[in-house]
């Protein structure tokens, strides 16, 4: 990649919005999200309540397809549910990606469940299917797969590996809510979708996440591991027979959290919307720069959820100061998994993962942020570092 070097005058460049510079997040409350939680801090429920039970029932309706969406405290904990129903237990093996969020993996640490991870696909930076098809084996119980940013994965090719072997496929969907692949939704394709609220995503409770199960059947037992694997539903009606036979944890949404979820949820199609035009303001803005490639701009057959900017870029430390230097603030968010000792260290059969280790850096993107500020960061680029 050449590295464009003459610098544009200052007076030729965009304005850039007023105030400390462009943040690389920025949380979205809706306003009708504070009235929301005010009404529910004046009634009689704010743990989990009549807001959870509406707030799943109007996720599922929009992008579960026909499967049945479970609220939870974290998008952790409907990995960790996600895990338990899919039948992993001690002992068995998964392949999951190494390059996502730590929270894709430590619940397997949790379960004494081995995993062995996948290398990037070095366009997409999701899982290589190629080297999903490599590692699986008769041992392999499950697959897991990340929609890096926003941008679907391969998934015909992943659920007919999954489907050759007969085992599940969980996708990792924190980044990717309002996606589609080939048409279709994230959330609608995989044995079971996680999807996270937490403080800077699409929606937030604050922190939070929803489970949505492929197989509505598996919904009841989902709620019972949910809340201590008590059955919530008899313990209310009285006729609860004061049991529990299966471990449970205290994973349930609170109507707090739900009363933002529900506020964010229907205003999320403009919400995504600016997200996604930002992206393709992105795409037009770098459009022949050189020394930088932004990742998911050429897919044809997915839409990209527009949660992360990512690109590759050559000297990445010197193109994050000239960035600073000019009051935006860049940054990797995500890291290896295999670069933590808890994870096991560091593995030497991730070729792709080491190719781009060195160059992916992720560009602001969020809704206090106009096209204006992306027309700013682009010429930023442009000028060269």
């Amino acid at each position: 990649m050449k590295i464009a070097q003459k610098e544009k005058p200052m007076n030729e460049l965009p304005v850039m919005q007023e105030g400390e510079g462009i943040m690389l997040f920025y949380p979205h409350v809706p306003a009708t999200a504070i009235e929301a939680v005010t009404e529910v801090l004046k009634s009689r429920w704010i743990g989990q309540g009549p807001r959870v039970a509406q707030f799943e029932k109007e996720f599922q309706e929009k992008f579960a397809g026909g499967g049945r969406a479970l609220a939870v405290g974290s998008g952790t904990d409907a990995l960790h549910l996600a895990y338990i129903l899919a039948g992993l237990k001690e002992g068995d093996e998964v392949i999951t990606p190494v390059f996502t969020c730590t929270a894709t993996t430590i619940p397997f640490l949790y379960m004494g469940v081995n995993f062995r991870f996948a290398d990037v696909d070095p366009e997409t930076l999701n899982i290589n299917v190629a080297h999903v098809r490599e590692l699986v084996n008769e041992k392999t119980k499950a697959i897991v797969c990340v929609p890096y940013g926003g941008l679907p994965c391969d998934m015909d090719e992943l659920m007919a590996i999954g489907q050759e072997h007969g085992i599940p496929v969980i996708e990792d969907a924190a980044h990717a809510l309002g996606a589609t692949y080939k048409g279709k939704k994230v959330g609608s394709m995989a044995d079971f979708t996680m999807f996270s609220f937490q403080a800077i995503k699409h929606i937030t409770t604050g922190d939070g996440g929803m489970l949505v199960l492929k197989d509505p059947s598996l919904a009841t037992k989902a709620e019972r591991i949910r809340w201590f694997g008590i059955d919530r539903s008899n313990k209310q009606k009285g006729n609860w027979e004061n049991d529990i036979t299966e471990v449970g944890y205290k994973y349930q949404m609170t109507d707090i959290g739900a009363a933002m979820g529900l506020a964010g949820l229907h205003e999320f199609d403009r919400t995504l919307a600016h997200r996604q035009g930002l992206f393709k303001a992105y795409k037009k803005g770098l459009q022949g720069a050189d020394g930088i490639k932004l990742i998911g701009a050429d897919a044809t057959d997915r839409t990209h959820a527009a949660w992360l900017c990512t690109a590759l870029v050559e000297r990445r430390m010197d193109f994050m100061n000239k960035l600073r230097s000019m009051k935006i603030e860049s940054g990797q968010v995500h890291y290896r998994n295999d670069r933590y000792s808890v994870l096991g260290g560091r593995q030497d059969d991730l070729v792709h993962m080491d190719a781009i280790e060195e160059n992916y850096i992720v560009l602001p993107l969020h809704m206090h942020m106009t096209e204006k500020d992306v027309e700013y960061i682009c010429q930023v680029i442009k000028n060269g570092w």
